[in-house]
């Protein structure tokens, strides 16, 4: 697949929203790749998949899907059309049926996971002290404050509800991480 007839996708975790990429997009710029940030509304797992499917509406050539945290159970809701490739970025891959919830709980919490409760409007925050441990391992000082201060909470309805087949089972795949 050339890289000129490729559009990369980008799909922002939980507590973020499309800037949360911008060094990438901007390195994926500078070797004149096209992309596009997928402003994903959070509001629920299905209306993120639908926004999703929006962007990739407007994108031309084939895509290369990119998720980060929980967006990795959004990318698995998208249209297969012209998706030749998934990149899990430290992200979440509900199997089908499975909840985003349940991945939480396939290993035994890392220590230092913050504790997470809905406020009582029955959102959930991420403690700002959390943001470099739990969402940014490698982000700059001040790269986390950003990200703090933007961060968008999520509603428990929004993990806890079965998936359906994903589409890492049909289209090829691949995780990164990394940690300090």
């Amino acid at each position: 697949m050339a890289i000129d007839s490729v559009s990369v996708v980008l799909a922002h975790g939980a507590w973020a929203d499309g800037s949360s990429w911008a060094r990438v997009i901007a390195a994926l710029n500078a070797e004149a790749v096209k992309v596009c940030a997928a402003p994903l509304p959070l509001t629920s797992l299905a209306d993120d998949g639908a926004a999703l499917n929006r962007s990739l509406d407007r994108t031309e050539g084939s895509i290369v899907l990119a998720g980060h945290a929980y967006a990795g159970a959004v990318i698995a809701l998208a249209r297969p059309g012209r998706v030749k490739a998934l990149v899990y970025v430290t992200a979440l891959a509900p199997d089908e049926g499975e909840k985003v919830a349940d991945v939480f709980f396939r290993l035994k919490p890392h220590p230092q996971a913050p504790k997470l409760v809905p406020d009582n409007n029955g959102l959930i925050w991420l403690p700002e002290e959390a943001f470099k441990a739990a969402f940014a391992q490698n982000a700059s000082w001040e790269d986390l404050a950003v990200l703090a201060a933007v961060q968008r909470p999520i509603s428990l309805s929004r993990i806890t509800i079965p998936v359906g087949r994903p589409l890492w089972k049909d289209v090829p795949s691949s995780a990164t991480w990394r940690s300090e």
